[in-house]
Formats: C-alpha cells, structure tokens, sequence
C-alpha cells in the first residue's frame, strides 16, 4: 500500500516517540551514574543477620534500597537478574574507628618526641582558649576520595566505616560514611556520628594539661561547662532583659550540641584500669560513653555486662614492638595481655556485652582479616564475628535503622561472596553499596605491580554481561 505524505509524516513521528521511549527507559534502568538501579539476586544462600538465614533465597535492590528479601521475593520487570547460584549474600561490613579519607593529623603544639619542651608563647586566658580542643572540626569537612586504601577496604567486604579526626583531647567529630560515590558529599552518611574523647597528655611540664590528671581534670571541666550551657542559654533567652548575656565558647556549645543530639561520646579504654576508670568517669560526667580499645576487656567483661556498656574493639592486637631490644626483660603482666586479648571479643559475647570491630591504624584489610582470626581461634563465633562487623556496628553507632542487615528498607551495602566469608579461601564477587554494583578487584602483589585498574562501579555493558553469569 502506497503511503501518503500526512501517512509518511505520521509514521516517522511513531517512529521518534518509539526511539525517545527507548532512550528513556534506558535512561531509567542504567540511572544517574549509568548502572542499573534495579537488582535482583537470585538462587542464593542469604544471611539477614537480624534473622535466620535464607536458603535459595532472592534479595531485590531498588534505588539504593533493599526491596524485598525471601524465598520467593517478587522481582520486578525492570530489574537486572543476577543468578546467586552457590553464593552467598550478607550485609556490607562496618569498619567502626578508622581515618580513611582523612589526612594525617599535624604535630601538635608542644609536642617534643625527646627533645627540650618549649614555652608556650601565650597563656591561656580564658574558657574558650582551650588546649587541644577542636570539636568544631568534622571529619566529612575534611574527606578526600582519593584515599587509595577505600577501594582497598571496599574490595575486602567493607562498605561502611566510621572515619575520625586524630590530634588532641577533643579533636572532632567523626562521620559515618560510605565507600563509593562521585564526590566527597556522596559518601557521607552521618556526619556527625561520634565525639572522640583522647586522654592522653599533651605538651609537656610547661603546659597544661601535661599529665593524666590534668587532661582528666580538664575534660571534666569541659563536660561541666558544656551542661552549664545548656542550662543557660533557656534561662538567658527567656529573660534576656534581666540578665547579662552568655560568653561565646564555640567548644563548650558545639559539645553540648552534640551531647543533646545522642552523639556516640567515645572514651579510650584498653587496660583493665582505663576500662573501669572510664565507666566511672562517665557516670560523673553524666554521659553514656562507648569504650574504645578494650585490650583487657576479658578480665571485666561481666562488670562491663552489668553496666550495660557498649564497646569498639580494636584488632590491633598489642604485639611486642619489632625494635624492642631482644634481651630486653618482660613483664609477666605484657605477656599475659599479649596472649589474652584476642580472647576479648569471645568473652564479651559470652557475657552479652555488645560490641564491635574496629581497625585502628592496620594498614590493610588483610592486616584486620588475620587479627580476627586470632579472635576466632579464641573462642569467638563466627555468627558473633558478623554481628560485631555488622548490626551491632551499627547498633552501637545509632544507624541500625538504615544498615547493619538484609532488611527491607534500608540501605543497600550488600556482599555476595562464593562462601563463608570469614574462610581464608572464600572469595567475594560483588559489593554493593547504596545500591551501586562494584565489582571486586583483587590486590596486586606489592612485589609484582600490575596495571592500575579504575577505580570505579562497572560501566553498563561490564554490568550485563556480569548479570548473565
């Protein structure tokens, strides 16, 4: 049949609509970034952690979200179908005290490493001059993506980590982020998730605080000037024409901001007497700390229990010093907490106390990977592993609503790895964080340098074909 003109013109413009409609769908599937933004995960053992594990199980991803997880999960007509046959899916890993992303802290004024201390050249003169404390500083501020160790981190299983600031007794506010995205504001989850809490002396006998009751003397202080703030301030507003008006102390609100907010307050704890120190320190500052170290956690595990305390464990085990003298004499007290500290994590979870991993400076996720299973070898289960690496991360770090497990609703950092994940020989697949597919590259060996790859999420046409595997 012999088309007229009008008949010509009205099927190139069916013709139009039908390419503009296909571009757009495109466009939807592949979303902002270029990768698909629906998933579905089929065929596959699941472990929820908030739950018990899902045999042949489908886990959906949508928009950064997780949709729908079970046995028969619907899948929707759009989504990309990756068959999950012998692997296994579990919530992304939460690294909960790190420095990724942050540059290293400067000496701090006063410090000598051995030499002559100097005079300050000015003397404090007032609340607000205070020594070493920056809490206005906030880690997301300061982030910078290129870190190379967050690929490293986020190819071991690591979607999510609390990130601090270093340098002082209050030296800012860490942040809770995630490890992938275009600028620095992607990753941030939390911005301000935790107040770190050091005390550990600085300068020396010419400044203040220079020693252990000093810097306890003078976070005291802090704590007690910060609620007089916030007890003031109400008091000044309502009545401004009555009385004079408050100083600024930028620390002293900033601090109280945070405690009103339920701002994680991090207490440092590694012996048996900073563990208990610090609980007691906490109930007369009136604050609910997390204790952070917890070398000896295992001699007071169930003071810790009755307490009802949370605590970040470091896996940087205490080791002897590779420059110690080796003729050099031994505590018997060094070489017990040498032995017993991996020891920890198995007997805070035997007495209920809720905790978490952390990294604390290890160079590498291999580093972290080798010092749990000294916690492993000691007793620590598995499934409690998880869990410290997992939901009671971030539990104990008040994101559990939003991560932590396989659960409808919350974000998508989700793991597939070909089996237990905690087996040396288990490799890991896929990560997926806020819904974006990254697929995993392995290390190069340090000795035989390879090719840097892009450190990127997979290009469209990398993802369809990883889908049909």
């Amino acid at each position: 049949m012999k088309l007229h003109p009008g008949h010509k013109r009205e099927s190139l413009i069916l013709v139009a609509v039908c390419i503009i409609a296909i571009f757009v769908w495109a466009h939807a599937a592949r979303g902002e970034g270029g990768e698909p933004r629906y998933f579905a995960i089929t065929n596959a053992r699941i472990i929820p952690v908030s739950g018990p594990p899902i045999n042949n199980g489908t886990l959906v991803i949508s928009k950064g979200l997780i949709q729908a997880v079970g046995p028969s999960a619907p899948i929707p007509p759009e989504a990309w179908v990756i068959d999950g046959t012998g692997l296994t899916i579990y919530p992304g890993l939460i690294d909960a005290g790190t420095d990724l992303g942050l540059p290293k802290p400067e000496e701090p004024a006063g410090a000598t490493h051995g030499r002559k201390p100097t005079v300050p050249s000015e003397i404090a003169a007032g609340p607000e001059d205070r020594p070493a404390t920056t809490p206005w500083r906030v880690a997301a501020d300061e982030l910078k993506i290129d870190d190379k160790r967050i690929a490293s981190w986020r190819n071991a299983g690591f979607t999510s980590a609390l990130t601090l600031p270093e340098g002082g007794i209050f030296p800012g506010q860490g942040t809770l982020i995630n490890l992938a995205g275009e600028r620095s504001g992607d990753f941030v989850v939390k911005p301000t998730t935790a107040l770190p809490v050091s005390l550990k002396p600085i300068g020396g006998f010419f400044s203040f605080p220079g020693s252990l009751m000093g810097t306890i003397a003078y976070v005291r202080q802090v704590f007690i000037d910060a609620s007089w703030f916030a007890q003031a301030q109400p008091v000044y507003d309502a009545n401004f024409t009555k009385f004079d008006r408050l100083p600024y102390d930028r620390a002293e609100r900033l601090i109280n901001n945070s405690l009103r907010a339920n701002e994680v307050v991090l207490l440092p704890g590694n012996s048996s007497v900073q563990i208990l120190r610090a609980l007691k320190l906490a109930d007369e500052w009136k604050i609910s700390p997390i204790l952070q170290g917890g070398y000896e956690g295992y001699s007071v595990a169930e003071i810790l229990a009755a307490k009802k305390a949370l605590v970040l464990v470091s896996l940087k085990w205490p080791e002897r010093s590779k420059d110690a003298d080796p003729e050099a004499e031994q505590t018997l007290h060094d070489l017990r907490v040498r032995d017993l500290a991996p020891s920890t994590p198995a007997a805070l979870a035997k007495a209920g106390v809720k905790f978490a991993f952390y990294s604390d400076g290890l160079a590498t996720p291999k580093d972290i990977f080798k010092r749990l299973r000294k916690a492993l070898d000691a007793g620590l289960t598995p499934d409690a592993a998880l869990r410290a690496f997992t939901l009671d991360a971030a539990d104990i770090l008040g994101v559990s609503d939003r991560m932590g497990s396989l659960e409808p609703g919350k974000i998508a950092n989700i793991i597939v790895a070909d089996g237990e994940i905690f087996n040396e020989k288990t490799k890991l697949k896929d990560v997926f964080i806020d819904g974006r597919w990254f697929e995993v590259h392995e290390e190069p060996p340090p000795d035989k340098p390879e090719e840097k790859k892009p450190e990127r999420q997979s290009d469209f046409p990398e993802a369809v074909g990883a889908a049909t595997r």
